[in-house]
């Protein structure tokens, strides 16, 4: 690689299930320094078939971005040696022959796979998933979306158009490059990787066509497979038009949001640490160098995802701060049958501090907190069937949310470390959940194990990390990246 002329910086374009933003980190003496330069909404949007993603906001949010970082290096003399691109799991986008996307990729939310996954179990047992995949059940995992796309449901007609499958990251990047891949930490959360060679398993492919003839030509829709750090391609003129940047490289990343984000967190290299990637989702788990497929984990409903330099993330997810997120969501539009004023979330959560801890403890993975709607009304239900005096405070509402979420993850957290035969001695709380300073205290609590708090913006980080490294002004290995996070960040521990 050649050496830049000015300090290193490289474009992150983080995509989440609730916003997009673009940052600009720039490397310099060891450390990482992010600015945000585009923000933008994204959610799913009702299109009159069901729930879907606006990929062309995303697509015009993220070109915004990449101008803005554009114009921020160009001011500040540091120069982009590279974009990368990060994304939540799971949903794709179907192309047709052309190039030119067959529909906007489904939400992962939408009710069009409810009860796929136990008739696709009928046909292909779980066990027999697990054995080569190694992924926890989720009943809207990519092979399911696949089977209710080609089974006659919503979605056939553009299955029948498509010649490529690319994740929602794959997508953006073949859109900033003209090249079609899938990188691994992202395509292993589709069901249709092998978790141990990390490749496509074309056993289990064939089995899938096998019973659902409407999925003939499966594999030839996959792309490539890439590894993180790999060079997808230089910019497109007509990126570069819009864009103002040079023949910038863009990189395949660990393009699944929580593989950049374990990337990003500063774990000890003894691997007593498990780590929560905190967000709308929480991703709880350990990094192994091997996945662990036994019937105890199929049984505990854990998953082997794959991560920067053979890595294997083994976790769990909870459903997250989702359901607050959605609680003062519906608070603050006024649509909650408990009426009151918009909510202020710092005041809340001061005052669901003060309330008493232990009024009830909710299965947060419950399916019903799962779709967007009146969640306060949800909890409220949940609480009244488990026999608890039902809340009539948003604070004492929250604190029974939050109460629920620290005991889940102290749970998953002691699961995983007997599971994988791992002592934990900390817990590392990385991404936007690492703020809730009431959470990470009663994850603390209900763990017995102190907990570190930081960085919020890890995805980012180790998103410019393994761009960094790829370009070779990074350090060479996953502990130098690390070194780099914890002199970027101040950690604070529970």
């Amino acid at each position: 690689m050649v050496e830049p002329l000015a300090t290193p910086a490289f474009v992150a374009i983080d995509l989440g299930a609730t916003s997009g933003r673009v940052m600009l980190g720039v490397l310099d003496g060891g450390r990482v320094e992010l600015v945000e330069c585009g923000r933008f909404a994204n959610g799913p949007v009702d299109s009159g078939d069901g729930l879907r993603w606006d990929i062309g906001s995303l697509r015009s949010g993220s070109l915004d971005g990449l101008r803005s970082a554009g114009t921020l290096a160009a001011r500040t003399g540091v120069e982009i040696c590279g974009i990368g691109v990060d994304s939540w799991a799971i949903d794709h986008g179907l192309l047709g022959a052309d190039g030119a996307l067959v529909g906007d990729p489904w939400c992962y939310r939408d009710a069009r796979t409810d009860g796929v996954a136990d008739r696709v179990y009928e046909r292909i047992p779980f066990a027999r998933h697990y054995a080569v995949n190694g992924l926890q059940h989720l009943p809207f995992t990519t092979e399911f979306q696949l089977v209710a796309g080609a089974d006659g449901g919503p979605g056939s007609a553009e299955w029948a158009r498509a010649s490529r499958l690319l994740l929602v990251p794959d997508l953006i990047t073949y859109w900033l490059t003209g090249r079609q891949v899938a990188e691994v930490t992202n395509a292993s959360t589709t069901g249709l990787l092998d978790a141990r060679t990390r490749t496509w398993a074309s056993g289990l492919l064939d089995r899938l066509v096998a019973e659902y003839p409407g999925l003939s030509g499966l594999g030839e829709r996959l792309p490539e497979l890439v590894e993180p750090g790999t060079v997808a391609g230089p910019l497109t003129d007509a990126v570069r038009e819009v864009t103002g940047l040079g023949r910038v490289p863009v990189f395949a990343v660990a393009s699944h949001d929580t593989a950049s984000a374990v990337v990003g967190t500063p774990l000890p290299e003894d691997g007593t640490a498990a780590y929560i990637s905190s967000g709308t989702w929480s991703l709880v788990g350990v990094e192994l160098p091997e996945p662990v497929l036994t019937d105890e984990s199929r049984a505990a409903n854990f998953t082997n995802e794959l991560g920067v330099d053979g890595t294997v993330r083994y976790l769990r997810n909870v459903t997250g701060l989702w359901i607050l997120d959605e609680c003062v969501r519906v608070w603050t539009a006024g649509d909650s049958r408990d009426g009151g004023p918009p909510v202020d979330l710092d005041a809340l959560l001061t005052d669901a501090a003060a309330e008493p801890g232990g009024r009830c403890l909710l299965a947060v993975d419950g399916d019903e907190f799962l779709a967007p709607g009146d969640m306060p009304a949800r909890v409220r239900a949940a609480i009244r069937r488990s026999g608890a005096e039902v809340p009539d405070t948003r604070a004492a509402l929250a604190r029974v949310v939050l109460d629920s979420l620290a005991d889940a993850y102290a749970r998953v957290v002691r699961q995983a470390g007997e599971l994988a035969g791992t002592e934990i001695r900390s817990v590392h709380v990385v991404g936007g959940g690492s703020r809730n300073e009431l959470l990470n205290r009663l994850t603390a609590q209900a763990s017995g194990l102190p907990v570190i708090a930081g960085p919020a913006e890890a995805t980012a980080l180790g998103n410019v990390l393994v761009q960094a490294r790829a370009s070779g002004v990074g350090p060479p290995t996953l502990a130098g990246l690390r070194t780099v996070v914890r002199n970027s960040t101040d950690l604070r521990v529970f």
